[in-house]
């Protein structure tokens, strides 16, 4: 049967340990800039900032002479360029309202990439001293300058995207003016770099790599060769690659002799892996896959509301802040018209229908495992917990 990547079938899930968490993670783009140009990347919904910034307001391209990409710009109806954040009373603002009505007690700070950002440090101090744990996804570009103060300013964690475990590797799912091995071999030394600067300065590290279809089955087996197992190793599927990706996730599976441990589902959101113990229990592995989840009334009626092109369902609310200096609340990448000015997010309807929404689809977890005597159920928040 077709499943997840990673995920076992229905009568095999039964016997897992599930672990339920809700959603209070907030996705902030902290900045557009990136040194990477990923045939693949979705840019956290934005049009490329460098492409677009002499243009008129719309249509946007979704690609142009930078060679990045943002693969549904040209569709999910965008009307705003992204700007850079500062760690000035106005994000403090920002991320105080959402707190105070959303409860969220995490904040993901992407991109672009994080790392590229002048004053990341004073970012994630500020968040800290909020109240919220602070974590980030990065490809290393500049981390080994960056982590060790980001580390005293409160950083709790960083996930790594490796795109490519060797020169050839990275260079390969770079836009094709951009294939070249001495630069590729520079970002791969600057991401073993940034994680070793991890490990040095205690900050909790893993690497997610995105399994785009058979020819890169190697370069998992790489990367989980190459690194210690206190890296923890996440598999992805591409998006835009469908049951290519999910295949082969499941064969690097069989081939490391996988035996499904636990599963973890975040209530309120799509985000759910499953980890594995592999190469005869000594080592563990995550897959993370979608959770078909959609919000039972913003959904309704979407163009993108079937199986094929709901890429993301409801991952999870994110953070803007465009070129006039508003701060924006998005709700799907897919749906980039549906970003609201935070004022007008949470005084609208779908702020409540996202608490409800969190509330429900919990309860329905619980309910789906409630009475199944061998899969035993830890039901927890975010907070204080290992979470993706």
């Amino acid at each position: 049967m077709r499943t997840e990547p990673g995920r076992p079938s229905t009568s095999f899930a039964s016997f897992l340990p599930t672990h339920i968490e809700t959603d209070t993670t907030l996705r902030v783009k902290i900045l557009d800039a990136c040194g990477m140009t990923c045939t693949f990347c979705h840019n956290e919904g934005t049009p490329v900032v460098v492409d677009n910034r002499n243009r008129g307001l719309i249509p946007f391209q979704a690609n142009g002479s930078s060679g990045r990409t943002s693969i549904y710009a040209a569709t999910n109806g965008s009307n705003f360029l992204p700007s850079t954040i500062p760690p000035d009373e106005g994000f403090s603002h920002a991320l105080r309202r959402l707190d105070e009505n959303m409860g969220f007690t995490e904040l993901h700070l992407t991109g672009g990439e994080p790392t590229l950002h002048p004053r990341l440090p004073e970012l994630v101090s500020l968040a800290t001293e909020q109240g919220y744990r602070v974590c980030m996804t990065s490809n290393g570009e500049n981390g080994a300058r960056q982590i060790p103060a980001c580390a005293e300013a409160g950083l709790d964690r960083v996930n790594f995207s490796v795109f490519g475990t060797t020169p050839e590797e990275l260079a390969q799912v770079q836009h094709e003016r951009f294939r070249d091995r001495a630069k590729a071999a520079a970002k791969i030394e600057a991401l073993r770099a940034s994680i070793q600067a991890c490990v040095e300065h205690r900050v909790r590290a893993s690497a997610n790599i995105v399994v785009l279809d058979h020819t890169h089955i190697e370069r998992v087996h790489r990367l989980l060769d190459s690194y210690a197992p206190q890296l923890s190793v996440r598999l992805l599927n591409s998006l835009d690659h469908g049951q290519e990706s999910v295949d082969a996730i499941n064969e690097v599976l069989r081939q490391r002799g996988a035996v499904a441990e636990a599963r973890r589902l975040t209530a309120g959101a799509s985000g759910a892996r499953t980890a594995y113990l592999i190469d005869g229990g000594a080592r563990r592995i995550h897959v993370k896959w979608i959770r078909p989840v959609r919000l039972p009334t913003s959904c309704q009626g979407c163009r993108f509301n079937n199986d094929t092109d709901c890429q993301e369902g409801f991952y999870g609310l994110r953070l803007y802040r465009d070129r006039a200096g508003r701060y924006l609340v998005g709700v799907c990448l897919q749906r980039m018209d549906l970003c609201r000015p935070i004022d007008d997010f949470l005084s609208g309807p779908v702020s409540t229908e996202i608490l409800r929404f969190r509330q429900a689809d919990r309860g329905r977890l619980e309910a789906d495992h409630r009475d199944s005597t061998t899969s035993p159920l830890t039901a927890h928040s975010k907070e204080g917990n290992p979470t993706t």
